[in-house]
């Protein structure tokens, strides 16, 4: 079973920090976005413009619910991961972490010029809107909540550690 799950926004700081815990607990990293790009041959970004969003959603499940069954470390989701309801149920029981950040330290993290599909228009406004809508999808599944407002990633993983108990 996996480790850890790391759900949030675009710039809470998930592939930093997943990276960080896993090597914290001796075990591997994975990334489900990577994943995507991998089976598609593609950025996510170009399957976003050339395929659309519901494709990308539906490579993303699959993604999610394959590295859950076969990965046993730390597991850093998309920020919209979270949207279908068959991906919800997927993280029933799993130790899922919501990496809770504002939206001036995301706008940071992001780059208002980033490759990030959904940001393409007017990026801060739209960051905010999702960041709003998402928010409490992203509590409901957390079994732990780590705000990462100008806080150092090593300190974070030491948290998430003592909060999941490890």
């Amino acid at each position: 079973m996996t480790t850890a799950v790391l759900i949030g926004p675009p710039g809470s700081g998930k592939s930093t920090l997943g990276r960080l815990l896993a090597e914290r607990l001796g075990v591997a990293y994975r990334d489900t976005d990577l994943d995507v790009e991998v089976v598609a041959g593609k950025p996510v970004s170009d399957i976003f413009i050339e395929d659309g969003e519901e494709h990308f959603r539906e490579l993303e499940h699959q993604a999610v619910a394959k590295a859950l069954a076969e990965h046993d470390g730390v597991l850093s989701l998309g920020g919209g991961a979270i949207l279908r309801e068959d991906t919800q149920a997927l993280l029933d029981g799993h130790q899922v972490v919501y990496l809770q950040v504002g939206l001036a330290d995301a706008v940071q993290r992001v780059g208002l010029s980033s490759a990030r599909p959904l940001l393409v228009l007017n990026p801060r406004s739209t960051l905010k809107k999702l960041m709003d809508e998402r928010k409490p999808i992203y509590e409901r599944l957390a079994v732990l909540i780590v705000n990462t407002d100008g806080r150092d990633p090593r300190e974070l993983a030491d948290e998430i550690v003592k909060g999941l108990g490890r």
